[in-house]
């Protein structure tokens, strides 16, 4: 059977998901997936490689920097991430994405930040969850 990579939950005005992964590397790069397909449900194709650098004082810190990141890429480069290879250690990231423009592709909502409202990043029954909250 496929593991499920993310889930999205209610939430009132914001987006909510979960994202899983038998690491937490594939939990961050799951919570990728969730909030970029959350703006779009056109498949990305992985055209523009690049690579990125974050850290954090915490495992949500470093949640928070990655996405953000990932959204200033969005903003700045119109970069519009298909995939991520993750690796992190003691709270740094480094991480290859894949993507192309997102001129390319139809977007359904804009995803204005993330949030540290309702973060977390933990490991449960074996496998690790992330929780995001993003505004949109």
């Amino acid at each position: 059977m496929k593991q499920q990579k993310y889930k999205f939950l209610e939430h009132t005005a914001d987006i909510k998901f979960q994202a899983f992964g038998s690491t937490i590397e594939k939990a961050f790069e799951n919570s990728a997936l969730a909030m970029f397909n959350s703006m779009s449900e056109d498949k990305i194709k992985a055209k523009i490689k690049k690579k990125i650098k974050v850290q954090g004082k915490d495992n949500e810190s470093l949640l928070y920097n990655f996405l953000e990141e990932l959204l200033f890429l969005l903003d700045s480069e119109n970069f519009f991430i298909s995939k991520t290879k993750v690796k992190i250690k003691d709270f740094g990231l480094t991480a290859e994405l894949w993507g192309n423009s997102v001129k390319n592709y139809e977007t359904k909502l804009d995803v204005k930040a993330v949030t540290y409202n309702q973060m977390k990043v933990e490991k449960k029954t074996g496998r690790w969850v992330a929780q995001v909250v993003i505004d949109v």
